[in-house]
């Protein structure tokens, strides 16, 4: 039977047996494609296609190989933990070149960090929307929980709480966390750069050390290119002026980027312009050989990928393409350890591609930032959109229309204009006064407080599962919710209830490893038929067992 297809053999190429004959049947053939930390050669027996364990293999004309059979295609091991830039995974301590993004409000919770780190996976703690004392209780249970594992957690740009910002970099300090996602960033600030270069020094052999570390996640190449030169000199001058750091610690940050890795963030839930991967991440690739070029650091940059990535092809290609390392958001939503709800993981399993939407920002709602959300089940997005037109068209709330007054306290605020003032301005004046004083003297800044509270109330009560406001719900999501939703239909992963965030990374990268195997025999003109597994939760597929369904064995992740 003729399973697969090729063009010519290799004429130079012949392997002869060592008392093992090419396998020609079809289960053989998806053994040998699966076990991805063993090479696999294929050979031409009788005019079709076998798979070639021990035996020789010689280069040379068929006359020399007495016996031989000529070789059709070559593929090498494939290990999962080789995917991605090995040195990425070295510096992080991590066994997987695969990350959580920092999802807000907790979404990215303490479970879900501390599972990606006990995988040899790194995980960073949302933090962005919390208090001060709740980033701390985070900060205290996974330092108590996995000490020596890598961990990470948010730092987001603040434009107009910069306060608070501080207060965040202040902690950590305080608290020694050595790793951020720094997200949201329009430009540099000071206390960003404050946590980059504090404790700077030389270690005995003369080498810069920076034992603060941070991964910048960025859509434009602007911004991208003030994360990979190193910190600005205007800040450096005011943290000596302040004594945060010496001269000669200033000095030393001149030889460092602010930071090393950059993750290209293109079409994305949450916070993101839209971007495609596959035009945005050559974009950055190319800018950080440029930058790496101009600067000659001691230690390369590099690139990771984010946004769309769901599907082991989507993986593969990030990694085809260079990406250092991989980053995930939407589908780590959707697991059992995340900040959200049980509806709202219900609501996630059933998107497709299309049941997305642009949503202003809550955090940057006056500048007209916008946020990719969830649309199907929940009236949010429109409802977000008539605040921005209203807040975009009047000078204040006195100024709104009888009927869209009615509408805002009816539908959106469930309280009069006045009273979700004094809730708005109490939760200012803990958070920070000035919004407050600022709010008091102009009008329009007060109304875009209490248009604010509805948007950042959104996020909350989705992740509290509060049924009452379900047609209110935020829901951060990107398309590639509804092609992970596609890829695992018709498998244990299309439960909500099954989707556990490591399960989930490790059948992506497993998956990936073997779209990437099927991509190095296809380019050798060997074709592989449909019903040869793609690899991850395919039915029937290496991974579909009932003792993969809790935790993957790893030599069954690195086969």
């Amino acid at each position: 039977m003729n399973i697969l297809t090729s063009t010519e053999p290799h004429g130079s190429s012949w392997w002869s047996p060592n008392g093992s004959l090419p396998i020609a049947d079809e289960p053989g053939l998806n053994r040998a494609i699966a076990t991805l930390h063993q090479p696999v050669l294929l050979v031409r027996k009788k005019g079709i296609l076998a798979v070639a364990r021990g035996g020789n293999l010689e280069f040379g004309p068929q006359a020399g190989v007495e016996g031989g059979y000529p070789v059709a295609a070559f593929a090498p091991a494939l290990r999962v933990e080789h995917l991605g830039d090995s040195s990425f995974c070295a510096d992080h301590g991590l066994r997987y070149a695969y990350v959580a993004g920092a999802m807000a409000n907790g979404i990215a919770s303490t479970q879900l960090v501390e599972a990606m780190g006990r995988a040899g996976m790194l995980g960073f703690f949302g933090a962005a929307g919390l208090s001060l004392e709740r980033v701390e209780a985070a900060i205290e249970k996974i330092s108590l929980s996995i000490p020596e594992l890598p961990y990470g957690f948010n730092l987001i740009h603040s434009p107009n709480e910069p306060e608070l910002e501080a207060g965040l970099v202040d902690l950590y300090l305080r608290r020694g966390i050595r790793l951020v996602e720094a997200s949201a960033y329009l430009r540099l600030t000071l206390p960003l750069v404050r946590y980059r270069v504090s404790g700077i020094g030389r270690d005995a052999h003369g080498r810069v050390i920076a034992p603060n570390r941070v991964i910048a996640k960025v859509s434009r190449v602007e911004v991208a290119s003030q994360f990979f030169s190193p910190p600005p000199a205007k800040f450096l001058a005011e943290l000596v002026r302040s004594g945060d750091i010496t001269e000669e610690q200033a000095a030393l940050a001149a030889e460092i980027p602010m930071a090393q890795d950059l993750t290209g963030e293109a079409d994305s839930g949450g916070h993101t312009d839209n971007r495609p991967l596959v035009t945005l991440l050559p974009t950055m690739l190319a800018l950080r050989d440029r930058m790496q070029s101009k600067h000659g650091y001691a230690q390369p940059l590099r690139v990771g990928a984010a946004g769309g990535l769901s599907t082991p092809a989507a993986l593969a290609a990030a990694f085809s393409m260079g990406a250092a390392y991989v980053l995930t958001g939407s589908v780590n939503q959707a697991c059992v350890e995340s900040g959200s709800c049980d509806a709202v993981r219900v609501m996630l399993a059933q998107a497709e591609q299309a049941d997305i939407a642009m949503a202003p920002a809550a955090d940057m709602f006056e500048m007209g930032v916008r946020v990719q959300v969830l649309k199907r089940g929940t009236m949010f997005p429109m409802r977000a959109a008539k605040l921005y037109d209203l807040y975009r068209t009047h000078g204040g709330l006195e100024n709104l229309p009888e009927a869209d007054k009615t509408f805002v306290e009816k539908q959106l605020l469930r309280a009069t204009i006045e009273e979700a003032w004094r809730s708005t301005r109490e939760f200012f004046m803990q958070r920070d006064p000035r919004q407050v004083e600022r709010a008091e003297r102009e009008p329009k800044h007060r109304m875009a407080l209490v248009f604010r509270s509805y948007l950042g109330l959104s996020s909350r009560w989705a992740n509290g599962g509060d049924a009452s406001r379900a047609m209110d719900y935020q829901i951060w999501c990107g398309p590639a919710m509804g092609a992970f939703n596609e890829w695992t239909r018709g498998t244990f992963l299309e439960k909500p209830e099954n989707r556990r965030v490591v399960l989930v990374g490790q059948n992506l990268l497993y998956g990936a490893a073997m779209q990437l195997r099927r991509q190095c025999l296809r380019v050798q003109g060997i074709q592989l038929p449909a019903h040869v597994p793609e690899g991850g939760v395919t039915e029937g597929g290496p991974l579909e067992s009932q003792a993969l369904r809790e935790v993957l064995n790893p030599e069954v992740l690195n086969s």
